[in-house]
Order: structure tokens, then C-alpha cells, then sequence
């Protein structure tokens, strides 16, 4: 089976769910040809990427998401606003993805949540079945956790999703623990994708915190924090650091961002503080490290990440670095969940291999186009 990755290049969580299924498919004798991951200008595709995939990889203009410089709020109008700026280039990758699907005709195209694909395959319609692999796409489960009161957010994060996943054969939901699939939705509930630099550390219990600092007032937090409670032992990562370490005291040291150093702290910590990215909670979660989810201000999917997995009993989904409500929360933290966690995590192998050579096997095309045909051949002209 020859298969092609499209990854949508923000952050690092569908970057390396694309490098673990790379491992997957390699360990069991297929080819994955490439990689299309969308950049932009100013976001070309990280190295950590283009080191550890082996097949070739090839960078696509695609309008990112736009953060306030300040505080790293997530800024939705500036999103959209970006998009329509760039419609023209946006169209040329569109048909760029079509020409490189049709040159190639792998037999699978495996989209991590790059709205490329989507809108490749809703308005040219390649003729190679794509399936769609993503945390969000377990929004459209009737079980799935929304933040209250936010009804215009869900709209625009449930219309992203669906934009991503127009005309594919199958939805593949990763999901922290297993629930039934909706068939009506096309959607399969399927294990994490997690590295083997996280599975193949073995966890061990020493006495501090981990803090994952994304922006400048989540680091002012952990020192209020710190200054309350200054026996606690406190390791964090933040972008601001210029040296491998810089201690503060005795017992708060602040580390630059690395990932390899992180992984062998989370294995050693007692809990960790951490945004609420899908990826970094499994990785805590696989290691059986409590969490307290704190979302990025005003992203409205870290939110929903930080419910789904205080439901899935990974933690605390909080606002703000509240250490009080961790320390309170750890004594009533069932280890059972890690070890329930890993059990489902290792059903992913066979379920990914699974779903892939159900979708060749088919040999399903895409319905996905909502052009009549006269129109798309124009598109494609």
C-alpha cells in the first residue's frame, strides 16, 4: 500500500501524529510517499519534522491561524481576514495538492486536519480516497464536551472541521479513551497517536511539578504560585529562556524548550501544568502524570481539549495556573486511567492498518464535491 500524508503544518500535534502512523505503516511493510505540509511565509515546516520523516516532503502555502504577539491569544477575526488576503495563492495549492495526488495516485491520501485537503477533493475531486485523521473530527460525536455558552465558536470550530474533511471516505476521531463510532457521520473512534519517544519511556515518581509556559501571563501565574507555596518543587519550559536552565531559587528552575528534555521530566514529575493540546495530554496521560489543562486564551479547541480529557479522567481543566486545585485534586487521581489509556493505545495499530486497507480495498472515490461536473472540469482548467 503506497500512501500520502497532507498535514497541516500549525504546532507540532498533527506534525508528529504523521510521524508515528509514518512509523506504524513503515513497521508493517507499506510506503508512504510524502508529505504535503502547509506553511506559511513566516511558519516554514519545522525540522524536527523533516529530520525524523523519511519519505520526501514538500511545503504548501496555507493561511495559518493568527495569535496576538502579547498575550498569544488566538485572534479568529485576524484569522479570517488573513484567509480571504491570501484566496489567490490558497487556490494555486488547492490545485498544486490535486496535480501532486493525481501525478503520483498513491492509493490512500491520509489528511491530518489541513483544510487543503478538504477543499482539494470538495471542488476537483481527485480520484484517490482520502481518509481524515484528527482529534477534532470527535467533536461531531454526540458524547463530545463543548464549553457552555460559546455557540458561536462551536459553529466556526465544527464548519473548520467539516472544511477539512470534505469529500473524505472515512472520519478517523482520536479519542483518549473508546466510545461506540457514527456510522452516520462516516466516523470511526480510534487510539491516539502517540511517538515511540514517548512509549518506550518507563515513568517513574519523583517529588515536582512540570509547567509547560506558553505565554507571559501563564508565567506570571506560576510565580504567584511559586511564591505561595515555595516548598514545592517546580521545572518549567518556556520560550524565554536563553540557557539550557535558569534557576530562580531552590526549587523553581525554568528550562529552555527541548523536546527530548521534556519527555524524560514528564516521565519523572509528579503531575504536570501544560496547555491543552491533544498531543502533550496523551503523552502525560500514557506516562500516568495528572494534569491541570490550562487552554490557550480564547482557543476555543484547547477548551474543549481540556473538558474532554477532565471527562476522560486525565486531570483538571482550569483557566489559570490554580496550584491549590491540583494539590487538592492528586490524592483523588485513579492511576487505573493510564493503564486503561495504554491498553486502548495499543489497540491502534491493527485499527489504523484496518481502516486504511478498508478504504483501498473498496477502492472508494470521493463524493465530497458539491460543483456539478461541467463546473469542476472548468475548476480544473
Amino acid at each position: 500500500m503506497r500512501v500520502l500524508f497532507l498535514v497541516q503544518g500549525e504546532g507540532r500535534g498533527h506534525l508528529t501524529q504523521a510521524l508515528s502512523l509514518a512509523q506504524i505503516l513503515n513497521t508493517a511493510g507499506h510506503e508512504v510517499i510524502g508529505a504535503l505540509v502547509g506553511v506559511t511565509e513566516d511558519r516554514p515546516v519545522p525540522t524536527f519534522f523533516s529530520e525524523q520523516f523519511k519519505a520526501p516532503v514538500t511545503p504548501i502555502f496555507s493561511p495559518g491561524l493568527v495569535y496576538n504577539a502579547g498575550t498569544n491569544e488566538l485572534e479568529p477575526f485576524k484569522t479570517t481576514v488573513q484567509a480571504i488576503r491570501y484566496a489567490r495563492p490558497f487556490w494555486k495549492s488547492i490545485r498544486q495538492v490535486y496535480n501532486f495526488i493525481e501525478t503520483h495516485r498513491p492509493d490512500v491520501v491520509v489528511n491530518f486536519y489541513e483544510m487543503l485537503g478538504g477543499l482539494t477533493y470538495a471542488l476537483l475531486r481527485p480520484s484517490i480516497p482520502m481518509v481524515c485523521i484528527a482529534h477534532q473530527y470527535l467533536s461531531f460525536h454526540p458524547n463530545f464536551p463543548f464549553p457552555r455558552r460559546r455557540w458561536f465558536d462551536r459553529l466556526v470550530f465544527k464548519v473548520n472541521s467539516r472544511l477539512t474533511a470534505l469529500g473524505a471516505a472515512e472520519l478517523l476521531a482520536l479519542s483518549f479513551d473508546k466510545q461506540a463510532d457514527v456510522p452516520a457521520q462516516r466516523l470511526r473512534v480510534v487510539p491516539p497517536l502517540l511517538r515511540q519517544e514517548v512509549t518506550q519511556r518507563k515513568p517513574v515518581a519523583d517529588s515536582f511539578l512540570l509547567a509547560y509556559v506558553t505565554q507571559a501571563g501563564l508565567k506570571v501565574e506560576l510565580e504567584k504560585a511559586h511564591q505561595k507555596h515555595p516548598d514545592i518543587r517546580i521545572e518549567g519550559f518556556h520560550g524565554w529562556v536563553k540557557r539550557p536552565d535558569e534557576p530562580v531559587d531552590a526549587t523553581l528552575t525554568y528550562h529552555a524548550i527541548d523536546g527530548k528534555r521534556f519527555l524524560d521530566f514528564m516521565a519523572r514529575c509528579t503531575a504536570i501544568v501544560t496547555t491543552a493540546g491533544f498531543e502533550s495530554v496523551c503523552e502525560a496521560l500514557y506516562l500516568g502524570k495528572p494534569a491541570l489543562m490550562i487552554p490557550q486564551p480564547n482557543h476555543y479547541e484547547q477548551a474543549c481539549n481540556a473538558l474532554d480529557g477532565q471527562r476522560a479522567g486525565v486531570g483538571i481543566a482550569s483557566d489559570r495556573f490554580e496550584l491549590d486545585q491540583l494539590l487538592s485534586y492528586l490524592p483523588t487521581h485513579d492511576p487505573a486511567v493510564s493503564e486503561r489509556f495504554r491498553a486502548w493505545h495499543a489497540q491502534g495499530y491493527y485499527m489504523f492498518l484496518g481502516a486504511l486497507h478498508r478504504v483501498v480495498m473498496r477502492n472508494t472515490t470521493s463524493t465530497g464535491g458539491f460543483f456539478w461536473p461541467r463546473v469542476t472540469r472548468l475548476l480544473r482548467s
